[in-house]
């Protein structure tokens, strides 16, 4: 059907009954192409609410974890009827040859529902990632519970706010002064709330990074202890000295956080200063004696050996690794081997050293004045007595 040239828009909304005339012999000239695009449509619905409903179906929500095959099945899902509707209608528009306002209309009526159902789409596709980068953590978690409600309202916003200005931009609306104003008052509301927004995004990081979580040990700065509560604004520790700190989110992520809990093993080290008149040949043998000990505890030595000459004494570092985190284990393990040296070292004559330090008396010639008559007998260790010898 050939559209007479004044069947343009403007004379369309100024004629109704040029509408009615148009539409009418349309209908009469092309109603077989619009009965079997009309069957073709409704294939095509069909079809689609099948494909829906298997991916429903193959996509069932996990209530433990959030997985990709969830997050397309909840997109699925969230898949509108009328969008459905509006998706066959337009792909057989052309081959009805629909006259000009008609074709105008369904392009129009289309263009807002894909706004409107990608808004959907994108909301559920965010939330799903947050969710199920979140993982099976927010069961039974109060915060995170919070915390996805308060990101599932922030996003519904943004997505549909996004929306309606499309949308209004196809309507022919200047969008310019609103979304001026949505972002001015957005940096407002930015500025006056910074601190408040400040904590909230630092405790939602908290929540799903997962630097650390409830029952766990950690470190920061000068203060230790037991995590009890993540908050959105704070969190509650309780400190190995019994206090319970609250501290912000902020401060609490501004500085550097070590989680004792996740630790793989417990390093427990050693210094220990044998006497200069140590025999060098019984020197050469600490090492291994000291590996034997650290290995009958089951424990990895990282190091034993020779370490430094020292103001009073020939130092020997000893190093171990208890594997797990569990100081339980570890103590007395250090308990053990700190034993086990002690007799290990007196079955050898090995002399642990303590801090001496030896004064010489001279007379202003430079003669040594000994501190004791001379003649004296003085009682000496068979170790002095050799190196005086």
């Amino acid at each position: 059907m050939q559209i007479s040239p004044d069947a343009t828009p403007a004379a369309f909304s100024a004629n109704p009954e040029l509408i009615v005339a148009e539409t009418s012999g349309w209908i009469a000239e092309n109603w077989l192409r619009i009965a079997i695009a009309g069957g073709i449509a409704a294939g095509i619905v069909l079809l689609l609410v099948t494909v829906q409903k298997m991916a429903r179906r193959l996509c069932r929500e996990d209530e433990a974890l959030v997985s990709w095959r969830t997050i397309a099945g909840r997109l699925a899902a969230r898949t509108r009827f009328w969008f459905l509707v509006l998706l066959s209608v337009r792909i057989v528009d052309s081959y009805a040859a629909t006259p000009l306002w008609l074709d105008r209309t369904i392009a129009f009526l289309f263009t807002i529902g894909m706004t409107l159902q990608a808004a959907i789409w994108a909301r559920e596709l965010v939330l799903g990632v947050v969710e199920h980068r979140a993982g099976g953590a927010q069961h039974g978690n109060g915060a995170l519970t919070s915390a996805l409600g308060i990101i599932r309202a922030l996003v519904t916003f943004m997505v549909f706010a996004i929306a309606l200005v499309l949308i209004l931009g196809n309507l022919g609306v200047n969008v310019a002064g609103l979304v001026a104003g949505l972002g001015i008052g957005g940096i407002a509301i930015g500025l006056a709330a910074q601190g408040i927004f400040s904590d909230l995004f630092a405790g939602v990081s908290i929540l799903f990074d997962r630097p650390f979580k409830v029952g766990d040990n950690i470190n920061w700065g000068d203060s230790a202890g037991t995590v009890e509560t993540i908050g959105m604004r704070t969190t509650r520790v309780r400190l190995f000295t019994g206090e319970l700190l609250i501290v912000s989110n902020k401060n609490l992520l501004d500085k550097e956080i070590r989680n004792v809990t996740v630790r793989n093993h417990i390093r427990l080290s050693f210094m220990l200063g044998v006497t200069y008149e140590t025999k060098p040949e019984t020197l050469a043998r600490i090492p291994a004696m000291l590996t034997e000990m650290g290995e009958a505890e089951h424990a990895k030595v990282a190091r034993a050996g020779f370490e430094a000459f020292g103001a009073s004494s020939l130092d020997f570092a000893f190093i171990v690794d208890v594997p797990g985190a569990d100081w339980s284990v570890a103590h007395p393990t250090r308990d053990r081997l700190l034993v086990a040296i002690m007799q290990r070292f007196a079955a050898e004559g090995i002399n642990l050293a303590y801090p001496t330090q030896t004064s010489y008396t001279a007379a202003p010639d430079g003669t040594l004045i000994m501190p004791y008559p001379e003649g004296a007998v003085v009682a000496m260790k068979p170790a002095e007595r050799e190196r005086l010898a």
